[in-house]
C-alpha cells in the first residue's frame, strides 16, 4: 500500500497516540487508505480494483461470510456461462 513513511504522514491526525509498529494500527492505516482512495470512475481499471478488493476481503474471511462470497462468485460465473451458451446457440442458429 505504499511506504510506511507515506502512511504515517498521510494519516497523522487519525493515528495520534497509536503505536506505529502495532499490526492493528497498520491494518487501520490500510483501511483508512482504502476508504480515502479515489478510483477512476466507470473504467476497467476502477472495476478491476474493486474486484481485487473483494477478492482480498473474501480470502481473509472465514465461515459464513466466506461461504456467501463463494456463492456470489459462483452465481456471477453461472450467469456468464449461461450468457455465452445462449449467445453461441443464437450464433449457430443464424449461421445454419
Amino acid at each position: 500500500m505504499g511506504d510506511s513513511k507515506d502512511e504515517d504522514e498521510k494519516f497523522q491526525e487519525e493515528l495520534i497516540g497509536l503505536d506505529p509498529h502495532d499490526p492493528e494500527t497498520k491494518a487501520f492505516a490500510d483501511h483508512l487508505d482504502k476508504m480515502k482512495r479515489q478510483r477512476p470512475g466507470f473504467t476497467v481499471e476502477g472495476y478491476l480494483e474493486g474486484v481485487q478488493d473483494f477478492a482480498d476481503s473474501a480470502n481473509r474471511t472465514t465461515g459464513h461470510q466466506r461461504l456467501v462470497a463463494v456463492i456470489v462468485v459462483g452465481l456471477i460465473l453461472l450467469g456468464v456461462l449461461l450468457t455465452i451458451w445462449f449467445a453461441l446457440g443464437d450464433i449457430i442458429a443464424i449461421i445454419f
